[in-house]
């Protein structure tokens, strides 16, 4: 069997020109605007308990609709002929669009019916049903060639599709699609198909971001249009009609919370993030709560006037910043704005934003040339990683004419961005820098033996060199490395005084540090020690092995932060040997950096697999000296976040000394008030970081969604990945503060009350013996089941380190990631067609071979051996035999 990668992405045709009511069809804003440093006064909400204790039982009667969704952002441009249909001042015209024309029940009983269900052939089940077929995709937003108008409604279960009504029909065993007691397989959700589906239906249409609000699933593939609600690439909230009141939200026992992914790599054919200048004054922002200027913000008193979306405040609007209004509310050069258009928008900052000057990414290769490296082969595979992310997989080949020229040259190519720098240190009981200065003719080292107060015997000119510059010098050095320590009888590394050292090295200009260990670091100060002895296991204390108390490690993860760094770790563990990852991976969970485990590291399997991990590591999009906000409506307020990053007290801002594109946090929200059904709630990241090009900029994230008092519209739009990543991210926290069995039980109880809840809330007239799912939440029990079964809270025996390692992951993750480690895409490579994995020639899409499913398997009936009688048995057997129970 093979596996797909997570990171490959289905080759698209370029994408056509946007839409001119959304797209830019004017240069980009030159007016000038100052931001004042910081992210305003920050507040100190009540923090939730989470989901984990008992949740309420509290009823409501909602018998509310979503039928003043007519406006759905008219008069802000975001529709068709939008401008026409505004009214000023109406707060019926301020909704997120959502459409519910299509016909649709309540919800969905396991085992019922529906037309073209689990139908094998995709070609016929795009039926009128589809949530999609209200809107149209227009010509100039197709940007394929296919039927714009053709609408969506797979077999299995339409992504974004709303709930089906069930069959009338129920069999006397107790429920429909039920016979003789016995379920029909073909009615089993399943997930394989679920992606299937969704995948064929966007291969050939867009995902518009407005018009439809809920997201496609998390691990297919699609191209989203940005109408000025973020795309769910960045952004998946969990509930995108959210109840009014706190009480309506327990009764559902669902989570209501968003995954935030700033970084998220596009896919070809979308949009690039718009990045805009305003110069020394900065973006417009509210002066009551600092939120950015954001396509939801409107604009009064013929455009003096700014009216924030999140806390309602009328700001003045700045003179070089002013337009005036049409009759119909709407500022005349809006097409021209992308801030006011676009979801997702960068702005660069001025001065008052910068902590130290910014420059370009600095990479600081820290290598373990220990005894362990060497003999393992990790040495060798970890440098010709690296070699292959910075100059392909032939590194030794030099580009034509490339190193005649300056590192300008258009005939290079490079792998990390220009303004970069990289530097070499490798360490065992001792420190070694490398000045791979262009002008050498091969690499020098000198030794630091010193570990109580090590310093750095090199100037940044020599330690961080340009690539492509030292590319001669660097290709040696690390070709020569594994030869040069070849001899090398140092078993005990001394990791933390090389960090140290590092970090002085980094202290400066912040950047990134990629370190390999490949044994327990037992030598120097911070010296580890054997904690996982097997005696913790399985009682209350072994929550201590996934966290640590060592002081000094603590400190540095500290310090990391605070000068801009994060570090990725590659850790080899010889044989299956202990490397206290909850004490090295501290570092990393701070700084918002990874973890790279192989527990039993073998040169021949996994040189190609560390290969392909560094090169992502050091090519996708990376920033750091990051700061984080997230604000949201009145009525609502931050209760808690999940992820890897540093927050010194709740309500500061997040610190984060690298972000990157595979990075997601969770943040769940309460209630402070009442939210009016009238209105939006709207949410906005803020992501503070200077680029790997060496630019101080702020990605702003803007997310809405409708508020609602029916319960029944509220379960319609439910995004199944980020409820399971937002569950699985508190349930990793809750690691270090409750036992295991505590939280498989917690695990447990959430999906009853989840289920419940909406049998109470939505499910109808159904017996009471049958299972009914929301139609959204289908295949919401198959991921809770992959996550008890994980390495993080799987029971019985599992090394702490695995443990940690998977629980950090947790944290971290994607939607996408987390979706495809808890269901992984299975293909079966004997039965795989000949034309599949290759591009069709017509329109040029992979072909996909069809995922493995449960019932796809050859059915195997497991041989029953006959019983044996009493007399079959030895007499040593009959005594020894215990007598039954009664």
């Amino acid at each position: 069997m093979a596996s797909y990668n997570p990171y490959q992405q289905t080759p698209y045709q370029h994408a056509q020109p946007p839409h001119s009511q959304y797209g830019q069809n004017g240069p980009p804003s030159q007016y000038a605007g100052t931001p004042q440093p910081g992210y305003g006064p920050p507040g100190t909400p009540h923090q939730d308990q989470g989901y984990f204790p008992p949740q309420g039982q509290a009823g409501m009667n909602s018998d509310g609709s979503m039928g003043a969704l007519a406006g759905q952002m008219g008069g802000m441009g975001l529709g068709g002929d939008a401008a026409a249909a505004y009214r000023p001042n109406k707060k019926k015209n301020r909704h997120a669009y959502h459409n519910l024309e299509q016909p649709s029940g309540p919800q969905h009983a396991f085992g019922a019916p529906s037309p073209a269900q689990f139908g094998p052939d995709i070609s016929q089940q795009y039926g009128s049903d589809h949530p999609y077929a209200g809107q149209q995709v227009t010509q100039a937003m197709n940007q394929f060639p296919a039927p714009a108008s053709a609408p969506f409604s797979p077999g299995l279960q339409a992504p974004n599709q709303g709930f089906r009504q069930p069959s009338q029909s129920t069999s006397a065993a107790g429920g429909p699609g039920v016979s003789q007691g016995k379920v029909d397989p073909e009615q089993i959700p399943s997930i394989p198909r679920l992606r299937d589906s969704a995948a064929q239906y966007y291969l050939d249409h867009v995902y518009p971001t407005m018009e439809q609000h809920l997201p496609p699933p998390a691990a297919v593939p699609f191209v989203a249009h940005d109408q000025g609600n973020s795309s769910s690439k960045f952004a998946r909230l969990t509930l995108n009609n959210i109840p009014s009141t706190q009480e309506a939200l327990t009764s559902t026992a669902l989570p209501l919370g968003i995954v935030l992914q700033p970084l998220a790599p596009l896919q070809e054919g979308e949009q690039a993030v718009p990045v805009l200048d305003f110069g020394d004054v900065g973006p417009p922002r509210c002066r009551r709560c600092r939120t950015y200027i954001n396509p939801f913000m409107t604009f009064r008193s013929g455009g003096n006037k700014l009216v924030c979306n999140m806390c309602t405040f009328p700001n003045d609007v700045p003179p070089e910043y002013f337009a005036p209004t049409d009759p119909s509310g709407v500022r005349v050069d809006r097409a021209q704005r992308p801030e006011l258009t676009t979801g997702t928008v960068e702005f660069l900052v001025p001065k008052e934003y910068w902590a130290k000057e910014p420059v370009g990414l600095h990479w600081l290769f820290l290598i373990d040339v220990g005894q362990e490296a060497i003999t393992r082969g990790f040495l060798q595979a970890f440098c010709e990683g690296v070699l292959s992310a910075l100059y392909g997989d032939h590194p030794h080949e030099e580009e034509a004419d490339g190193e005649q020229t300056n590192g300008d040259a258009p005939d290079i190519v490079r792998r990390i961005p220009l303004g970069s720098k990289v530097g070499f240190v490798a360490f065992d009981r001792a420190m070694y820098f490398f000045n791979c200065n262009a002008k050498l003719d091969q690499a020098q080292m000198l030794v630091m033996p010193d570990l109580d107060e090590p310093f750095v015997p090199l100037g940044s000119e020599g330690l961080f060199v340009d690539p492509h510059e030292s590319k001669s010098v660097i290709t040696g050095l690390l070709q020569r490395l594994p030869s040069l320590f070849s001899r090398n009888k140092a078993p005990e590394p001394a990791l933390l005084p090389a960090l140290k050292a590092t970090q002085e090295a980094l202290a400066l200009t912040g950047g990134k540090i990629i370190c390999s260990l490949s044994a327990l670091p037992t030598w120097g100060p911070g010296r580890l020690f054997l904690r996982d002895k097997n005696d913790l296991h399985g009682i209350e204390t072994e929550r201590k092995l996934f966290q640590t108390e060592h002081a000094e490690w603590r400190t540095m993860a500290s310090k990391m932060v605070a000068s801009g760094i994060g570090v990725d770790f590659f850790l080899a563990a010889a044989s299956g040997g202990y490397m206290d990852i909850a004490t090295i991976g501290h570092i990393s969970a701070v700084s918002g950096g990874e973890i790279f485990f192989y527990p039993v590291f073998t040169a021949p399997r996994d040189v190609q697999r560390v290969k392909k991990e560094i090169e992502r590591t050091v090519t996708r999009e990376t920033g750091y000296q990051a700061l984080m906000k997230v604000r949201c409506s009145n009525g609502l307020q931050v209760s808690s976040y999940h992820g890897n990053f540093l927050q010194h007290n709740f309500g500061a801002d997040l610190e984060l000394g690298s972000v990157d594109a595979d990075k997601a946090l969770g943040v769940m929200f309460s209630y402070d008030g009442k939210l009016d059904p009238k209105l939006d709630a709207h949410f906005q990241c803020a992501l503070l970081y200077t680029t790997a090009g060496g630019e101080r900029r702020v990605r702003c994230t803007n997310t809405v969604a409708s508020v609602s008092e029916s319960m029944s519209e509220v379960m319609r739009f439910l995004d199944q990945d980020a409820i399971v990543s937002m569950i699985a991210k508190e349930a990793a926290t809750r690691m270090t503060e409750r036992t295991l069995k505590d939280i498989r039980n917690a695990l447990t109880e959430k999906t009853i009350d989840i289920l419940a809840g909406h049998r109470r809330t939505g499910s109808g007239s159904h017996p009471p013996g049958q299972l009914v799912l929301p139609e959204n939440l289908k295949e919401f029990g198959m991921y809770i089941l992959g996550l008890l079964k994980s390495r993080a809270f799987k029971a019985g025996h599992e090394p702490s380190d695995r443990r940690t390692h998977t629980m950090r992951f947790f944290k971290s993750a994607s939607p996408l990631e987390l979706s495809l480690f808890l269901y992984p895409r299975i293909v079966a490579l004997h039965t795989l067609p000949d034309n599949s994995c290759f591009p069709d020639p017509e329109t040029g899409h992979l072909d996909r071979p069809i995922l493995l499913t449960g019932e796809l398997w050859p059915h195997r009936r497991r041989r029953r051996l006959p019983r044996r009688r009493r007399s079959d048995l030895s007499p040593m057997a009959t005594r020894t035999r215990q007598p039954e129970p009664p």
